[in-house]
Formats: structure tokens, C-alpha cells, sequence
């Protein structure tokens, strides 16, 4: 009866210790895809769907992370360069962007990141916008409940404008260096509810350009939340016809596996 008690307790004990470990280790990869409505305002007039997908994976001293969004949708557009004013309704791919970034943590608080995006965006003028950017980021702010991040760092970008039709001369592409300000700001409000907010510089040789994204997301379980964000995007110098600032506004169902 002894040995049976003990074998018993042993059996225990090995159990207990295996649960806690299962509950210890955490998955390095999260991953999650939204989908919802969007309106779009300023260089074109749009009602649409969004589809995004994010996927980041941390382990030790790396931090990777990958972003895809996309936008499809009936679209209203106005050209402004010709009198009167032509308004036009055409369905197109109105944008589609993937950006990736990589840090690498050499302290608990700094890490340098490399980083790389691509975006095809007719409705603000550009055939498409390539960048690459290098430089150092640190943890300001890391509490329970709140985080500040800033980055800085030199980078480089690559443009064409969209090619209008003949005889306008065929657009040729853009190459230009620039220096990049980040700051990344999350405050866990309470443990279903998180604000983000994030603002970007970038100071190029030929134009500046900066972009806010603020988002407030509500957990609804464990793996649905209602994302609601707002997207204000400057270019200083922007193609014939085109607006300086473009806004989206969107309310997603964010899906976390």
C-alpha cells in the first residue's frame, strides 16, 4: 500500500509539473487577419472592404513581423485638371501594401530594425513607392499597461508617378534618400481593450511625408476582437490633381490564430 501511495503522489507531482510547463511555453508566432468596412476620403471618394493579415514571430534577442493589407472597391474619383471637373465610377484595386520589419534586441530596452515595404496606390497619384530603411529603436515607456517605442534611422525610397495617358511623357522613376522618426504608443486599457497609436516622418530629398494610424480594438473572446482605426496619410508634394492628404477610416473584425 506504501509503494502504490507513493507511486500514486510521484504520478502527481510528474503531472502537475508537466501542466505547468505546458502553460509556460508560449508559441513565438502570432498571427492575425482582419476584415471590415472602410471609408476612404480625399483623393478618391470610397466605400469599401479591407482585408489585412499580420504574422510576427519573437524569440530571444530577433523580433519579426510582417504586414499585408488590401482595398477593392467601386471607387468615385474626380479629376480636377480639366474644366469642368470629370467625376468617374470604376471598379479597381484601389491599394494594396506588404511591409516587413526585423529587430534585433542587443539590451532589453534597444534593438536595431531593418525594414522594408512596398505599396501600390493609383488614387494618390503613384504608380508605386518602394522603402528601405535601417536604424535604432528603444523602449521609452514599458509598464503593465503602457508602451512607448521610438525609432530613427536613414532610409531610401523609390517612386514613379502614375503614367498618364499620351502624349504626356512616359514617367520616369525616383530615387531618393531620407531620414525616418518613428513613435509607437499602446495602452493596454483594461484586459479586452488596447488604444494604438502610431506616427511616422520621413524627410526625403524630394518630398516629406508623414502618417498617423490610431486604432482602439475590444476583445470579444479569445480569438475575435471589433478593431476601429483611423489613418491620415501627408505628402508635401503630390502629382497634378492630387490631394496632399488622404484619410481611411475603418471598422474591422480582427481574427487572432
Amino acid at each position: 500500500m506504501n509503494v502504490i501511495k507513493i507511486i500514486s503522489a510521484a504520478s502527481l507531482l510528474v503531472g502537475s509539473a508537466t501542466a505547468v510547463a505546458a502553460e509556460e511555453v508560449k508559441s513565438p508566432w502570432k498571427s492575425s487577419a482582419e476584415l471590415g468596412y472602410v471609408n476612404v476620403s480625399g483623393n478618391t471618394n470610397t466605400e469599401t472592404l479591407k482585408a489585412a493579415i499580420d504574422i510576427s514571430y519573437e524569440v530571444e534577442k530577433w523580433a519579426h513581423k510582417v504586414h499585408a493589407d488590401a482595398l477593392s472597391s467601386k471607387t468615385e474619383t474626380t479629376d480636377t485638371t480639366v474644366v469642368p471637373a470629370v467625376t468617374k465610377n470604376e471598379r479597381s484595386a484601389a491599394k494594396w501594401l506588404v511591409s516587413g520589419q526585423s529587430d534585433y534586441k542587443f539590451t532589453d530596452f534597444d534593438y536595431f530594425y531593418a525594414l522594408a515595404s512596398y505599396e501600390d496606390d493609383r488614387f494618390s497619384g503613384f504608380d508605386y513607392q518602394a522603402k528601405f530603411g535601417l536604424g535604432y529603436g528603444r523602449r521609452v515607456i514599458h509598464t503593465d499597461n503602457h508602451e512607448l517605442r521610438l525609432e530613427v534611422g536613414p532610409g531610401y525610397r523609390r517612386y514613379r508617378l502614375e503614367q498618364l495617358p499620351p502624349p504626356a511623357p512616359v514617367e520616369k522613376t525616383h530615387d531618393e534618400t531620407l531620414l525616418r522618426l518613428n513613435a509607437g504608443y499602446a495602452w493596454m486599457i483594461s484586459e479586452t481593450s488596447v488604444f494604438k497609436e502610431d506616427l511616422t516622418y520621413e524627410a526625403g530629398q524630394d518630398q516629406d511625408e508623414w502618417k498617423s494610424v490610431t486604432a482602439l480594438t475590444a476583445k470579444i473572446n479569445s480569438a475575435l476582437a471589433m478593431k476601429i482605426s483611423h489613418t491620415v496619410k501627408n505628402l508635401d508634394k503630390v502629382p497634378a490633381g492630387s490631394e496632399h492628404y488622404d484619410r481611411e477610416t475603418a471598422v474591422t473584425l480582427v481574427f487572432t490564430f
